[in-house]
């Protein structure tokens, strides 16, 4: 009888932390991409992926969640960080967060998630759990699933972080050498004004 009284207008208490989590996710995803400050979306997005690795053990997917902890809190987030500090990103607010196009971006994401969600639904429309099969979120399964399934994306992310990555300490370099040169000139023009004006010096003796 219980079973049968358990419905949507009686949900139990997973589904309810469920629920509270995904809100805080999406609020934190929320501030995240419409923040000024860099550090703090990066911080933000912390929290983001920490609400999606709870959500994943709410799903009893553990495996997933800690490869979420991981991959994406313990690697994705500290290379943003260090391409932040690489590039030496501004710390406080910075003007060219905003590039004023935010109603075009805001169509772009609610198209994207239209099309995300129609992808997903149109795939796993016919496709069932069954529950009394091994869970599908433990490591045999999942395992199973991505390295003969999705092997290729796999490697396409470690290559795209690599690529991430490299591109900083390129950018950093080239800045360097560019902070150099102008100290340089501004150096050399410094002398050449101070050698001017001791031979103005000198002859006005």
């Amino acid at each position: 009888m219980s079973l049968a009284a358990h419905g949507f207008l009686s949900p139990s208490g997973v589904e309810i932390a469920f629920l509270l989590v995904g809100l805080v996710t999406f609020g934190a995803a929320l501030v995240t991409v419409t923040t000024k400050q860099l550090v703090h979306a990066a911080l933000w997005l912390v929290v983001t992926l920490g609400g999606l690795a709870v959500e994943y053990l709410l799903l009893t997917a553990e495996f997933i969640a800690w490869v979420q902890v991981l991959i994406y809190l313990g690697s994705v987030v500290v290379l943003l960080l260090f391409g932040l500090m690489l590039t030496k990103a501004p710390i406080g607010r910075s003007p060219d967060a905003d590039s004023g196009n935010r109603p075009v971006a805001l169509a772009v994401a609610v198209v994207a998630a239209v099309s995300l969600v129609w992808v997903v639904l149109d795939a796993f429309r016919t496709t069932w759990i069954d529950l009394d099969g091994p869970a599908q979120g433990s490591t045999e399964v999942t395992g199973h699933f991505l390295f003969r399934n999705w092997v290729l994306p796999f490697e396409a992310l470690s290559v795209l972080l690599l690529a991430a990555l490299v591109g900083a300490i390129v950018l950093s370099r080239k800045r360097g050498a560019t902070a150099k040169n102008g100290t340089a000139k501004n150096g050399a023009t410094k002398n050449g004004t101070a050698a001017s004006n001791s031979r103005s010096g000198k002859e006005q003796r």
